[in-house]
């Protein structure tokens, strides 16, 4: 029986390696995998229990109703347009989410913001805070590369929301000897 299941917390591709691997390991018949969402051949109640135990062994957990997965769906289209910098999105994040997503943005939004309890916007600033603190890790940018490549507006945008949101300078994080970041899956 062909079963489609979405997945919460799924925010990279070593989550999808992770997973495929141990399903794989289990003889349970992948046939498709992608971020928030596998696609299997199921035999049995057995495999579907081994599916459950290696979904929340490794931080996942199963999505059921409509709301979650679209909520998961706008979390990982947020997650991939950072993936390839620069930032370059040539229409506001809502015409974006409504085109790729083919519903209506205020329902987006409303569900999303429903689900979180935080607005799309406020949860894209705080993805694009982490992008920053892992660019700043890796000592490759500059400041004002690392604002141009996040599409701000002028590094003083960036030094604000990134104050904003940390309680720290850009300066301040830098120098620090105990960089932070808030794993993908945790923020809210």
């Amino acid at each position: 029986m062909i079963k489609t299941v979405y997945l919460k917390n799924m925010v990279c591709n070593r989550c999808i390696k992770v997973l495929k691997n141990e399903i794989e390991a289990q003889q349970i018949e992948l046939q498709e995998i992608e971020l928030g969402r596998l696609q299997l051949n199921i035999k049995n109640d057995k495999e579907i229990g081994q599916l459950k135990a290696i979904i929340e062994s490794n931080g996942f957990e199963l999505i059921d109703s409509a709301e979650d997965k679209l909520t998961e769906k706008v979390k990982i289209k947020l997650i991939k347009i950072l993936d390839s910098l620069p930032l370059d999105l040539e229409e506001k994040l809502s015409t974006y989410l409504a085109k790729n997503m083919h519903q209506d943005y205020s329902k987006i939004s409303k569900v999303f913001s429903f689900t979180e309890g935080v607005t799309i916007e406020k949860y894209f600033i705080k993805l694009k805070i982490e992008k920053v603190k892992e660019l700043i890790q890796a000592k490759e940018k500059n400041f004002t590369e690392i604002s141009q490549l996040l599409d701000y507006s002028h590094l003083n945008h960036l030094s604000r929301q990134f104050k904003a949101e940390t309680g720290l300078s850009l300066s301040q994080y830098k120098t620090q000897h105990n960089n932070f970041r808030n794993p993908l899956d945790q923020i809210v």
